[in-house]
């Protein structure tokens, strides 16, 4: 056995003294490594989810710092870099920032990378670096279409990318974050876009890293939290018809006083109170913050549950990975030593009223510290996870099985929402379960942003208590307002190794 294969074994994720239960408390949750020789590659910084063949499972692209765009296609759950055979780059800029949207509506998912401007010749027109490149999907190849689509335009060091419908005119917009100039809000007008950053008050010149998209108000349309870093503030725009207000300190929520050290690097969205509003991590070169949403107003609740310490936290997802019906969270990051880096990595287990640590120092689980993803990839029910180890010369971006036990496997359900044509453009709409007397058992969101700087185009997971019958609850965010769906009477084991389509009704 190679050292590599040594190194990762199979995986069991021990649990601190004082966990309590656990899917299988004695041994904790257990992880296996995929094809490991094939994930293998180090340098990978951006990953995201989706069907971009589809045929009904998850692929996975993954960037890295040479310019190397992989696309692994899943065959029942066995992993082929297809990238090349595609039309995808194997060298060129770096790429930061991945994201998957059918942009053009025509009912497969086209690929964004946001470009640092560091590398080769991919990522240049001419002489000019730009922040970004388009790779249009046409029957699953991929042809590069950035300055035709009118996304070209200069601005190195892109991050974050968001495909979403700002406007809620039914098509795909992009909104980009800049590390080292103006964000970016591209109207998308029948596959074309027109730059209106400017028009719309949102082309924020601070140092952006991450954002998140969500209706935070619940006024029918997409707001964004923006994470900025080396002590700039963040921002938080709410959206009303189409101009941005940046309320960030009218919600407390700003962070002031940062040293040039600290920032905000990424963020992620998740109902972890279960109470049907939308709460808020940011992961950050400083403190950790967990904003609990009451009510449309945030309070930073990290401490309270027990996220505690400082961490150059990088990559952050929500997640059920134990299927009890709690949102856990995934964290990828970092420690400086003596000029060499080393990942600290952390799986944060929600009890209800807590959050526990599951990885202990030494773990075989530090092995990431920029993508944390979380995806059902072989439609077995539970949350499997990827990650990439972008500093370590020797680390790789590795996909680890989550082997969870067969009967909590069976209580979950995968909803994916499509809009009225069948096409995946509705990221930031919500998803809920009620039970069979009406209550609230989880929410969800189609969220815009996973892991690191990364967009997944994929089903919503829901753990759930039991195999009883639910009501699923889809709310589309339309130009007439916020708009429910009902499917009525759904019983879980039916939809076992099958996603539920909730399409929006014309």
């Amino acid at each position: 056995m190679n050292t590599l294969l040594r190194r990762w074994g199979v995986l069991s994720i021990v649990l601190a003294a004082h966990a309590s239960a656990a899917s299988t408390p004695e041994q904790g949750p257990e992880f296996t490594p995929v094809q490991p020789d094939v994930f293998a590659k180090s340098g990978g910084l951006a990953s995201a989810w989706a069907d971009f063949d589809g045929d009904g499972d998850l692929d996975l692209a993954v960037s890295f710092g040479t310019g190397e765009l992989r696309l692994y296609r899943n065959d029942k759950g066995v992993f082929t870099n297809v990238g090349p055979d595609v039309g995808l780059p194997t060298q060129g800029a770096e790429m930061r920032g991945l994201a998957w949207g059918d942009y053009d509506n025509d009912g497969d998912v086209d690929l964004y990378a946001a470009t640092s401007g560091r590398g080769g010749t991919v990522g240049r027109l001419g002489d000019t670096i730009v922040g970004g490149l388009l790779f249009r999907n046409d029957n699953g190849r991929f042809a590069e279409v950035a300055k035709a689509a009118g996304v070209a335009a200069p601005g190195p060091n892109a991050r974050q990318a968001n495909w979403i419908d700002y406007d809620n005119d039914g098509d795909l917009d992009l909104f980009v974050t800049q590390r080292a100039s103006s964000n970016r809000l591209m109207r998308n007008d029948g596959g074309t876009f027109v730059d209106v950053s400017g028009e719309a008050k949102i082309n924020d010149p601070r140092r952006s890293v991450g954002a998140c998209w969500f209706d935070f108000d619940q006024d029918g349309d997409l707001d964004v939290f923006v994470a900025n870093q080396q002590g700039d503030k963040d921002g938080f725009y709410r959206n009303d018809g189409g101009i941005f207000t940046d309320i960030a300190a009218e919600l407390n929520i700003q962070q002031p006083h940062r040293s040039l050290e600290e920032g905000g690097v990424n963020c992620a969205v998740g109902d972890y109170d279960n109470d049907g509003d939308f709460d808020l991590y940011v992961t950050v070169y400083g403190v950790n913050i967990l904003y609990r949403n009451e009510g449309g107003k945030f309070r930073d609740v990290a401490q309270e549950v027990g996220i505690t310490g400082e961490k150059m936290a990088v990559g952050v997802n929500w997640g059920d990975y134990d299927n009890d019906g709690l949102l856990d969270l995934v964290i990828a990051g970092y420690a400086r030593e003596n000029g060499k880096y080393r990942s600290v990595d952390h799986l944060l287990r929600n009890t209800g009223d807590r959050f526990v640590e599951m990885l202990v120092p030494g773990s075989a689980m530090h092995v990431g510290d920029h993508a944390a993803l979380w995806a059902d990839y072989d439609n077995d029910g539970d949350l499997d996870l990827s990650l990439t180890e972008g500093y370590n010369p020797a680390g790789h971006h590795p996909v680890l099985r989550n082997d969870l036990s067969a009967k909590p496997k069976r209580y979950s359900l995968q909803v994916q929402v499509l809009d009225r044509n069948g096409h995946l453009t509705r990221a930031g709409s919500e998803v809920r379960l009620y039970d069979a007397k009406g209550a609230l058992l989880a929410s969800r969101l189609v969220s815009p942003t996973e892991g690191y700087d990364s967009q997944s185009a994929m089903p919503v997971h829901f753990g759930l208590p039991s195999s009883a019958p639910v009501t699923v609850e889809v709310t589309y965010l339309t130009k007439a307002g916020r708009k429910q769906q009902r499917i009525e009477d759904v019983k879980p084991a039916k939809w076992a190794g099958r996603w539920l389509v909730a399409k929006e009704a014309p």
